[in-house]
């Protein structure tokens, strides 16, 4: 795992999400970066690559100022581009084997669903997988909840970090810690509404959690 990756564990990645949001995607990261949130997650499903480059180029340049790890969704070829710390890939992506060539040392996250992913990412070389649904979502569609015990049978047969993604909110996401979660990723909590204040109440969530 990479060093300035690790900084962020036991906190909460951003999302970002323009659904339920009336920022740009630059606004919203900018909010909450200045809420304390350092791990950013650039997922961009309707635009053109090109307009993606672009975007991720700006939030890289925003990401830096506040020592923040900037992660790139779906695009190892623009994560390398814009000097992105990583890329974040789905079962369906480029392989795990070809986007290192890419990446080099720079962090690769993969999106798993069930025990077998976790462990062919690990063995395959990823700094971290994404497991989830936890909780029903809206954002995509991911299958089936998996519910809050899947992520302790996970973290009991892989070593890598695992951050929990899907339905994850102000109400649950203590629980997602308290069984062995190393980060949360959330969009929709706070995109909905204003995304200045949701970001500033979950860090404050996470001050009063116990691990």
């Amino acid at each position: 795992m990479r060093k300035n990756f690790s900084v962020y564990l036991k906190g909460i990645c951003f999302v970002t999400d323009r659904k339920y949001c009336g920022l740009s995607f630059y606004d919203m990261t900018e909010a909450v970066l200045k809420a304390g949130i350092r791990f950013i997650q650039y997922r961009d499903k309707d635009r053109t690559r090109r307009e993606i480059y672009e975007e991720a180029a700006r939030l890289r340049e925003l990401t830096r100022p506040f020592g923040a790890t900037l992660i790139i969704n779906d695009h190892a070829d623009i994560a390398r581009c814009v000097d992105a710390d990583g890329v974040h890939l789905g079962q369906e992506d480029l392989p795990l084997k070809e986007a290192r060539k890419l990446m080099g040392k720079k962090i690769i996250g993969i999106s798993t669903h069930n025990l077998a992913q976790a462990k062919e990412a690990e063995q395959g070389g990823a700094d971290y997988i994404g497991f989830g649904p936890i909780f029903h979502t809206t954002t995509k569609d991911a299958g089936a909840p998996r519910g809050v015990d899947s992520i302790g049978s996970i973290k009991q047969n892989v070593s890598i970090p695992v951050v929990a993604i899907g339905g994850i909110n102000m109400e649950n996401i203590k629980e997602i810690f308290r069984v062995g979660a190393d980060a949360a990723a959330l969009a929709t909590a706070i995109c909905r509404g204003n995304a200045a204040e949701n970001a500033k109440r979950l860090v404050q969530l996470l001050k009063e959690a116990e691990f």
